[in-house]
């Protein structure tokens, strides 16, 4: 069975590496893409990884590779690590983005197909579901050259019919995409399709969010304290580590409440 979770110990650093970041609220200093953090340590390993919001690396505490970072590793380079074999490494850090992206969407293709009423498109979810997973056993070679945004199409297709035929017994309100600090708290959401929409800041706490579409949906500091998103559709645990809530929030079953909510 694929591996949809990231797994670090089985990676060789490679978002540490591979990815860049610039000075900001989420990073203290610039890396350039290629370069390794300055607190990956000779193991793989994260120096600073129980301190790392304190240390200003918020951004490190919020990405999820969905498990892309060990199907590199492990597999497309057989477990031959850029050190060792520094041959490897510009493809590797090339190959981790493609990975990536093609995780993501197997996760939210398998996310669909645990969804209720999603049954008439079951057989088209299954087929893209292992197309997909071929994409995974590419070699670094056909990944760098993979048409990711065409494929992503065909799936999002299949992933807004699934929505739909999910949502279809709610009247949901119609609520624009931009939503910044949008004032939103113990309002009835059920079924709103907020796919893609702006949510930075905004208000949510105690919202009912059951079956609301939240496909891409930025969430970064909304606040859902008390909120109900235990049935919500196509939420990741990315866009919930990068929004604020607490012990009453109700998040889905396949996804974990984050540590730093109250």
């Amino acid at each position: 069975m694929l591996e949809l979770a990231a797994d670090c110990s089985r990676c060789f650093g490679l978002c540490c590496v591979a990815l860049p970041f610039a000075r900001s609220a989420d990073f203290p200093t610039d890396k350039d893409a290629g370069d390794p953090c300055l607190h990956l340590q000779a193991d793989f390993r994260c120096g600073i990884h129980a301190r790392l919001r304190e240390e200003g690396y918020r951004g490190c505490t919020v990405y999820d590779c969905f498990g892309a970072g060990q199907q590199v590793a492990q597999v497309t380079f057989a477990g031959a690590d850029w050190r060792s074999h520094p041959e490897t490494a510009r493809q590797m850090f090339a190959t981790l983005p493609v990975m990536r992206q093609v995780h993501e969407l197997l996760w939210h293709l398998t996310a669909a197909l645990a969804v209720p009423d999603t049954e008439p498109v079951h057989v088209e979810l299954r087929r893209a579901v292992g197309d997909t997973e071929r994409l995974t056993r590419l070699d670094a070679a056909a990944l760098e050259r993979l048409d990711v945004p065409a494929h992503r199409a065909e799936v999002n297709r299949l992933l807004r019919r699934a929505s739909e035929l999910a949502r279809a017994g709610t009247d949901p309100p119609d609520l624009p995409a931009d939503l910044i600090g949008a004032r939103l708290s113990g309002r009835d959401l059920r079924g709103v399709g907020l796919r893609g929409a702006c949510l930075i800041a905004a208000d949510l706490a105690g919202a009912d969010l059951r079956l609301a579409d939240l496909t891409g949906a930025d969430l970064r500091d909304a606040r859902l304290h008390g909120a109900d998103l235990s049935t919500a559709l196509f939420v990741t645990q990315a866009q919930l580590n990068v929004a604020q809530g607490d012990a009453e929030t109700r998040v889905p079953a396949s996804l974990e409440r984050p540590a730093r909510w109250a």
